[in-house]
């Protein structure tokens, strides 16, 4: 039996704008847009709410084993909370295993199966670039995933060097994809940290000491070279430093294809929050670490002149207790990564839209529409009829006070406890269901579905201007 659901009188915003519409649901699709459309079904009143395209999430870790633990979410608790902020789709870092990327693709999908509560599609972390690994590229590309990632830095565990990072970018020329790059030099990190802790300094700000912004820019710089060389696109993922985004900006000005992505957390938070008293600062450790305001104002500046295009949550959560305690006598045993998959939307419209350094119409572009389109979501990103029924009725004046005691995330704190949004989804739909709605999860672990990616704007061959 075919279900139709008519959300009424709210405001549609698409990356274009914003206009007042109805939208059509039938079954899992949207089939209409228009001004009180006349039509049999259930009828949901939003008036007084936007209805945006459900967020894409293209950079989270759920269930990744790591510095000798497992981040704490979950596909199931990172999906719940994903669906409450707003998030509809996730695509999640993949890890090639036991030498195999087909064999990661299988981990990560098993783990994802019965657990998913929003649909999720995978990139594929490349971290031994072996013959073997390079011919299984082709064969992730038939399933559906389009978009390999290599680590410049962590040497020891998921570092590749130059020479990995060039044939990964040359295979894509035979296969088609995206290939993304952790920018940091791993080579000169590890020797700071060295030296570092010969010198008894273990606390957790000098996890930003020893990863200075120089090491991200002549990172990005070095692989934006090695992606020229090979013919092919490139995509800088977790941008924090101004001069790692001068890098882009200039790659850009010359018409290559290098793109890149920033976080929720470097657009507000600084690295002031390492050097809390005690331990504390080791809630707020990542890779790259946290810069300064300068920094922020960089890239909030990019992202309005498109030399950024995507805002993602690099969503890797650990327990304070217990897991970044693992670092309490060394900050390089601290393991990197924030909670942040379920307040990117209201974050973005409290420090984005209130503060007037972007527009809805670009804050759906920047999470929701970029991200689909580049990676090869072909029915997400846009309210418009054949896509997905994916929404967001966002309540503009709803009002939420972020705190590890109220969220969804399974991780004992917040980087952003006590902060007060002004703006909240109210309702989200998944393929027509609603997911979250009256502040309570309505979906099962297991309704989210794994999306095969096309290569989107990335087809195979000599790829050196877009």
């Amino acid at each position: 039996m075919s279900t139709r659901t008519i959300l009424r009188g709210g405001v549609v915003v698409t990356a274009d704008g914003q206009s007042r519409a109805d939208v059509v649901i039938e079954d899992d699709t949207i089939v209409a847009l228009g001004t009180d459309i006349d039509a049999d079904g259930q009828v949901v009143d939003v008036t007084g709410c936007q209805i945006l395209p459900g967020l894409v999430d293209s950079h989270t870790h759920l269930e990744m084993p790591t510095m000798g633990t497992v981040t704490a979410d979950d596909f199931a608790s990172g999906t719940i909370a994903a669906a409450v902020g707003g998030t509809t789709t996730v695509i999640d870092f993949a890890m090639q295993t036991d030498g195999s990327l087909l064999t990661g693709l299988e981990t990560w999908k098993a783990n994802a199966r019965d657990k998913a509560h929003i649909d999720y599609g995978f990139h594929m972390a490349v971290t031994d670039a072996s013959a073997s690994a390079i011919k299984e590229m082709a064969d992730m590309v038939d399933e559906g995933v389009t978009s390999f990632k290599v680590f410049m830095a962590f040497k020891g565990s998921f570092m590749a060097d130059d020479q990995q990072l060039l044939r990964v970018l040359r295979r894509t020329g035979e296969t088609g994809g995206l290939v993304q790059v952790h920018a940091e030099n791993g080579d000169a990190i590890d020797l700071n940290v060295s030296d570092a802790l010969s010198r008894g300094q273990t606390a957790p700000g000098m996890h930003a000491t020893t990863r200075p912004e120089s090491t991200e820019q002549e990172a990005t710089g070095r692989a934006i070279h090695l992606a020229t060389w090979a013919k092919r696109p490139v995509f800088v993922v977790h941008v924090s430093a101004a001069s790692a985004v001068r890098e882009i900006q200039e790659a850009r000005m010359n018409g290559l294809p290098v793109f890149g992505e920033t976080c929720v957390h470097y657009l507000t938070l600084t690295e002031e929050e390492l050097h809390r008293p005690g331990f504390d600062g080791a809630k707020y450790v990542c890779s790259p670490p946290l810069r300064h305001e300068h920094d922020q104002d960089v890239l909030w500046s990019a992202l309005r002149q498109h030399d950024l295009q995507i805002v993602t949550t690099d969503h890797c959560p650990f327990n304070f207790c217990g897991q970044k305690e693992l670092g309490r006598e060394d900050f390089s045993k601290i393991p990197n990564g924030l909670p942040t998959i379920e307040h990117r939307l209201p974050l973005l419209h409290e420090h984005g839209v209130r503060t007037g350094r972007m527009t809805m119409a670009e804050l759906v572009n920047l999470t929701s529409t970029a991200p689909a389109k580049m990676f090869g979501l072909d029915r997400k990103g846009r309210v418009a009829p054949g896509y997905d029924a994916d929404l967001v009725v966002f309540d503009p004046s709803s009002t939420l006070e972020i705190s590890a005691a109220n969220h969804h995330m399974a991780v004992d704190y917040t980087p952003f406890e006590s902060w007060t949004c002004h703006g909240a989804p109210a309702m989200v739909y998944s393929r027509g269901d609603l997911v979250y709605g009256g502040g309570d999860v309505r979906s099962a672990p297991g309704r989210g579905r794994f999306v095969r990616r096309s290569t989107g704007p990335f087809p195979a061959g000599d790829i050196t201007r877009l």
